[in-house]
């Protein structure tokens, strides 16, 4: 890789493996790599940044955040929907209810005339944690995202919520 125009290491290996990839046949497809590379790295380092900064202070992680941030804007919510919603399993729902749990942050309620089921709702101490999280955290998405403006940003927004609307189909892929 060629050091002349040194930014960051790794915004300079996707231009180098870009470039390879560039000499490739098919399947080898460098704007695609490139895309996908760029978002993944964003969120690696947005996910660690708010981890680091925010959450794992507070003896979170950003799932757990994420699902008191949704019952704080749903109100009590039944485990599968928040699963549905969070792109989590289910499992993965239950083990972060039960960390918030401990920690006093979100309770299990019945559900009337459910003998079974029941909702996950923030306690007060949850709603007053969630609410101190949440500015920390916009404040610190208004810098990572500063470099755009107002219609760069709509427009970034529309396009990933575009290709989320239209992703190809979750699950295992068989090879031929």
């Amino acid at each position: 890789m060629n050091d002349s125009h040194a930014g960051p290491p790794d915004l300079e290996y996707a231009a180098y493996a870009r470039e390879r990839l560039a000499t490739m046949p098919p399947p080898a497809d460098p704007e695609a790599f490139a895309l996908a590379y760029h978002l993944l790295q964003l969120a690696y380092l947005l996910v660690t940044d708010l981890e680091t900064r925010i959450h794992r202070p507070r003896g979170w992680t950003l799932p757990g955040f994420r699902l008191m941030f949704k019952l704080w804007l749903l109100g009590p919510t039944q485990p599968v929907r928040l699963a549905e919603i969070s792109a989590m399993s289910r499992s993965a729902v239950t083990n972060a209810v039960n960390t918030l749990e401990r920690g006093s942050l979100v309770e299990r309620r019945p559900v009337p005339g459910d003998g079974r089921a029941v909702v996950i709702a923030l306690t007060e101490a949850g709603e007053r944690a969630v609410r101190e999280a949440f500015a920390e955290q916009a404040r610190r998405e208004g810098e990572w995202f500063a470099p755009l403006d107002e219609t760069e940003r709509a427009r970034l927004t529309g396009l990933l919520t575009r290709i989320l609307r239209e992703r190809p189909a979750l699950g295992v892929s068989r090879r031929s």
